[in-house]
């Protein structure tokens, strides 16, 4: 298994303290398991706890550049802060509670990427990514069996 510090250099960018702090705080979060979709304060803090301080400016710097290097995706759910995971260079999109905010990764079911294609898009575009956000409500937010049958109409 290679080291954060390894993943980094092999991205092209420097290892510094916060980048490897970062991406540490990153790769625990996926481990954790369920929440692993992380704010720049939730991140910021991860990192305040194991290993002291980070500026949150550093934090977003950090995160830029992990995202362009493609070591970390970020996700902004429409109306909600922008979201960080280690999660990165797949082909996955996300089911947002429109409830409580909870985000879940979910495979995509269509084939490789884009995995979607526009109907129409001006001439020489070349799409190579959809990025694909589901809403609904989680188990805990959705409504139990009514009248309705749970569809929460």
């Amino acid at each position: 298994m290679t080291t954060s510090a390894e993943r980094l250099r092999a991205a092209g960018l420097r290892v510094t303290t916060p980048r490897l702090a970062v991406l540490d705080a990153l790769d625990a979060a996926r481990v954790a398991g369920s929440d692993h979709h992380l704010t720049v304060a939730d991140v910021a803090a991860r990192v305040r706890e194991r290993r002291g301080s980070l500026s949150t400016q550093a934090a977003y710097d950090c995160l830029d550049a992990l995202v362009g290097a493609g070591l970390a995706r970020r996700i902004e759910p429409a109306g909600r802060p922008a979201l960080y995971e280690a999660r990165a260079g797949d082909n996955h999109h996300h089911v947002v509670c429109r409830v409580c905010g909870a985000t879940a990764d979910v495979d995509c079911a269509e084939g490789p990427a884009p995995c979607l294609l526009p109907a129409h898009h001006p001439p020489g575009f070349v799409v190579d990514e959809a990025e694909v956000i589901f809403w609904g409500r989680c188990a805990t937010c959705a409504p139990g069996p009514g009248p309705d049958g749970g569809r929460g109409g």
